[in-house]
């Protein structure tokens, strides 16, 4: 009967470091998610502003060069913050699958004669 125990024993600290590790791989990905739909936010909201004052802009105007001026600096403005944004996300989902994998990795390199 103590024998069981100590398997039932086993089993259950088995569990709880799994339940640990998973708990704690979980964190920093919820971490990542949360800091991708922040910077999606304000990026958003910096779109919008941007769009705006180039309507402003634009409707004032004084002559067909002008307008053409301001729209050829908003395109140029719009397409160095859309790449410095599609950088900036790459780089958090590339984060957000390394933190994805972690607990796999972990997991296979704890299996004797894994190699990693």
């Amino acid at each position: 009967m103590t024998h069981m125990a100590n398997e039932f024993e086993d089993v259950q600290k088995y569990g709880k470091e799994q339940f640990d590790a998973a708990a704690a791989a979980f964190a920093p990905f919820t971490k990542t998610l949360q800091a991708i739909a922040t910077e999606t936010a304000d990026y958003s909201k910096k779109s919008f502003e941007s769009s705006s004052a180039f309507v402003e802009k634009l409707l004032g105007a004084k002559s067909y060069e002008s307008a053409i001026q301001i729209q050829t600096d908003y395109w140029k403005s719009s397409y160095a913050g859309f790449v410095a944004e599609a950088t900036k996300l790459g780089e958090l989902y590339s984060s957000l699958a390394k933190e994805a994998f972690k607990p796999i990795e972990t997991a296979f390199s704890k299996v004797p004669g894994a190699k990693s």
